[in-house]
């Protein structure tokens, strides 16, 4: 059967596709940009008809259907690798929404051997091309794994997904996929860079000023970051290289501005490598069918030996609140969650291990709304929060008013250390609360 012959055999509604669901099954939706749409709706149309349909999501995008249909939760059950502003709202309404933690560069290994089997994976993906592939887009990290692992493979086309080269597991073959649902074509999610507030250029300041020349970059989500990879662009470093977790716009200005030529890469020389992409039509347009750009699974982007064998790898997150032990909080606000653990424990590793590296963990000092200040390091972290980077591991933490280098430094030095980068109208009660531990000696200082 030629290929043509075998996509219209194969071809079906969104509705004939998700008959194949039934009660109980376990279901994958796909991944960032390629999270399913029409099979969504359809699927949410069978909501009387179905009960405990387990759903996996990887920072879901979208707004999604069943969800909305489905508040309590009895037909359509959602699961998380990493939450999302979408998850979020989804839990504000009441429903549970089932987090799983995971090491981000270890998830496709959860998948094929770990979690309960996939009954069914559907995902969006680019037109097939000539030779009988669907490319995965702007979101390879483990969807080679989801669709090995499923029973049954359900695709559904976009026609504005750019096409991601690899790397490797970029894609699959007409032959593995049982159902193709060609789609409305929908825009991509678009996620601006958010506007840069002066403390994320004061912290982008003192990390600019640790990068030299031929420096491999990995950026985390959020402001500080991109404060980061836009003060680049504006500086004068070269021969800057990509390795990272998630490709944002910043890199799309940082190599038109001639700074990102990967030339001093020890690993993919002269390659953009990353695991997926978020941002806007800009960066969306620049990877497709990109050969600058390689697509890899997130068990080689993310592995820290595999990112530590670039040298001057420079990795930069964000934090919720960092105790005076040195301990990171990066996905939830007590028991309140937030986000997930995502590749930043890999990219913190990868830091440390690479010849000449750094890792850097942001965040603003403080949180300040009118008159009222909560200090972001705090004396321990509050009851229920996730320790995201151990105080072994995290190394230089970063706030407007400084930075320290954590790696060796006792408990006393730590206490010093980070209450002299804390907001100032903070440092006297963290001092106090040092003391009351037992963490401060009698000829520490504050500045």
């Amino acid at each position: 059967m030629g290929l043509m012959a075998e996509y219209k055999n194969k071809l079906v509604t969104a509705e004939e596709a998700v008959r194949v669901i039934k009660s109980g099954d376990w279901v994958d939706y796909g991944q960032f940009n390629g999270q399913v749409r029409a099979l969504d709706k359809a699927l949410a149309q069978r909501k009387d008809e179905l009960r405990d349909v387990k759903i996996w999501s990887c920072v879901n995008p979208y707004p999604t259907e069943v969800n909305k249909v489905d508040v309590a939760g009895d037909s359509f059950v959602w699961h998380s690798w990493h939450f999302s502003g979408a998850d979020r709202k989804i839990a504000a309404t009441g429903k549970p929404v089932y987090y799983s933690s995971i090491k981000y560069s270890e998830l496709p290994r959860y998948v094929r051997e770990r979690i309960e089997p996939l009954d069914v994976a559907m995902l969006q993906v680019c037109p097939m091309d000539k030779h009988g592939y669907f490319n995965f887009g702007p979101q390879n990290t483990h969807s080679k794994a989801v669709t090995e692992r499923a029973q049954i493979v359900i695709v559904e086309v976009n026609e504005k997904m750019p096409v991601c080269l690899g790397g490797y597991e970029e894609g699959i073959h007409i032959s593995e996929v049982n159902y193709i649902v060609e789609g409305e074509n929908p825009d991509l999610t678009q996620l601006p860079a958010p506007p840069l507030a002066e403390v994320d250029k004061k912290v982008a300041e003192l990390i600019v000023e640790e990068i030299r020349d031929g420096a491999c970059i990995q950026l985390g989500i959020g402001g500080m970051p991109n404060a980061v990879g836009m003060m680049i662009a504006q500086s004068d470093l070269k021969d800057l290289g990509c390795h990272t977790e998630m490709m944002v716009d910043a890199y799309v200005h940082m190599h038109e501005a001639g700074k990102m030529t990967g030339s001093k890469k020890n690993i993919d020389p002269y390659k953009m490598v990353c695991t997926f992409a978020l941002g806007t039509k800009f960066l969306y347009d620049f990877l497709d069918s990109n050969p600058k750009c390689a697509f890899y699974p997130v068990n080689y982007t993310n592995k820290p030996e595999v990112a530590a064998r670039n040298d001057q790898l420079i990795t930069i997150n964000n934090a919720v609140e960092i105790d005076l032990y040195g301990q990171v909080c990066s996905e939830s606000a007590g028991t309140r969650h937030i986000s997930g653990t995502g590749g930043q424990l890999d990219f913190v590793l990868a830091g440390w291990e690479s010849r000449g590296g750094k890792s850097f963990v942001c965040m603003p000092s403080a949180n300040i709304k009118g008159d009222k200040m909560v200090s972001r390091i705090v004396p321990t972290l509050p009851p229920g929060s996730i320790v995201t980077d151990p105080r072994s591991i995290a190394d230089c933490i970063v706030t407007e008013y400084g930075k320290y280098w954590m790696k060796g430094m006792s408990v006393w030095q730590r206490a010093e250390g980070l209450i002299n980068i804390a907001h100032p109208d903070a440092r006297d009660g963290l001092v106090k609360a040092a003391e009351a531990q037992g963490i401060w000696k009698k000829n520490n200082k504050i500045s």
